[in-house]
This record gives C-alpha cells, sequence and structure tokens, in this order.
C-alpha cells in the first residue's frame, strides 16, 4: 500500500513525491520559491549587518509565503504541520529543482 499522508512516511526519498504532489498549482509553487528566496535575502542580511533578527524576517517570509499558497490557491494543509523536518528539506529541494529546470514555475 503506498503511503498517502505525510506523516505516514518512513524516509525523505518516500515523502517527497507526495511533497511535491502537494504542490501542483503553479502559484503555489511561485510563492514557495519567492518566500524561499526572500528566506535567503533575510539570512545574507542578518549576517552582512550582525542583526539576528533578520533570521525571524526570514522565517516568517519563508513560511508566510508557503502557507499563503497552501491556504488560499492549493486549498490543503501544508505539510509542514505534520512532517517538518521532511517539508522543511522539501521546500529547499523543490527550490534547487526550480533552478535546475526539472520544476516549471
Amino acid at each position: 500500500m503506498q503511503a498517502t499522508r505525510a506523516q505516514d512516511f518512513k524516509t525523505f526519498a518516500e515523502f517527497y513525491p507526495f511533497y511535491l504532489s502537494e504542490h501542483n498549482h503553479r502559484t503555489c509553487r511561485r510563492l514557495h520559491f519567492v518566500g524561499s528566496t526572500l528566506a535567503l535575502a533575510c539570512l545574507a542580511a542578518a549576517v552582512v549587518l550582525r542583526q539576528p533578527v533578520f533570521v525571524l524576517y526570514g522565517l516568517l517570509c519563508g513560511y508566510g509565503f508557503a502557507w499563503l499558497g497552501h491556504f488560499a490557491f492549493e486549498k490543503n494543509r501544508p505539510a509542514s504541520f505534520k512532517r517538518p523536518l521532511y517539508s522543511f528539506m522539501g521546500d529547499w529541494v523543490m527550490y534547487r529543482d526550480i533552478w535546475a529546470g526539472r520544476i516549471s514555475l
């Protein structure tokens, strides 16, 4: 039987196809991409400006944009509520795959 819920997966390799299936709506993926890019910019600002508060801003950007995509466009609950670590990892793998052209925006 194939796992279909976020909490059913034993490995990230099993989880990632499920993660992608939860990001079918193009606007949701775009919002994830924007949020992740802003999160990286905030992390860079935290380091360059030596202002740790920018790490908080990065988390707010990353999760805020992603959750907006899920609730407003994808119409599902983010997997981060059930599998936070795998979801965090999935976001960065998807981000890389978007840059590599394996996933369309």
